[in-house]
């Protein structure tokens, strides 16, 4: 499928469900405005499929999911998958996104969770409740890089970034805020990486949650 106008090909999203209510109120919110095309995939469909941005798994579809998320892993280890669930305690959820999944939404998120959620983890961090994501500071803290005692000067404009990056805001909710385009956003964020001796935004957040450096 195209964007209107016989623009750039939407980016697809593989949804791994066999509910045909979830499936439709997925395919609703996500194809509103034409932003995504939903294509539904059992799991052997979806660890073929090559060109998806991300996949989406249902966890009432499965009964192995902890092995369906390790053999994403291990198989596409570069396909972002969101897992949507029923159970809402921390240590499931930690253990999700423990085994791969790089976000947790409970079956009951509101359709701007579900954006926000597909936003953030397409930018390259993390979604999942604060709760859970407090729990997982500890972990990403100790692998972070980087001297934990040195100063990191930051500019007005990077520290704007980083708070709205600590807030969960995808880069181009960031780049509205601030109005610059995605790229700029980008820029800081992988200038805001190497200030902060971390590879990646989710690093990044917690690294900056631990020093407040966007407490201001």
């Amino acid at each position: 499928m195209s964007a209107e106008g016989g623009g750039e090909p939407l980016p697809r999203i593989g949804v791994v469900a066999t509910d045909p209510m979830r499936i439709a109120g997925l395919r609703f919110i996500l194809e509103a405005g034409r932003a995504y095309e939903v294509v539904t995939l059992d799991a052997t469909n979806a660890l073929a499929s090559a060109d998806l941005a991300l996949a989406i798994v249902d966890s009432s579809a499965t009964s192995h999911l902890f092995e369906l998320l390790t053999s994403f892993r291990n198989l596409r280890p570069g396909l972002a998958l969101i897992v949507l669930g029923a159970q809402a305690d921390s240590d499931h959820m930690e253990r999700v996104i423990g085994a791969g999944a790089k976000g947790y939404l409970n079956h009951s998120a509101s359709e701007s969770e579900l954006q926000t959620a597909i936003a953030v983890v397409r930018d390259g961090s993390v979604w999942a409740p604060r709760k859970v994501m407090a729990r997982l500071l500890e972990t990403t803290l100790k692998t972070a890089s980087g001297n934990h005692a040195v100063a990191v000067d930051f500019t007005p404009r990077e520290l704007e970034v980083l708070q709205l990056l600590v807030l969960g805001q995808p880069n181009r909710q960031i780049a509205a805020a601030l109005g610059v385009d995605e790229g700029t956003v980008k820029a800081h964020m992988g200038r805001l990486m190497r200030k902060a001796g971390v590879d990646n935004r989710t690093a990044l957040t917690m690294r900056a949650i631990e020093r407040r450096w966007a407490a201001n």
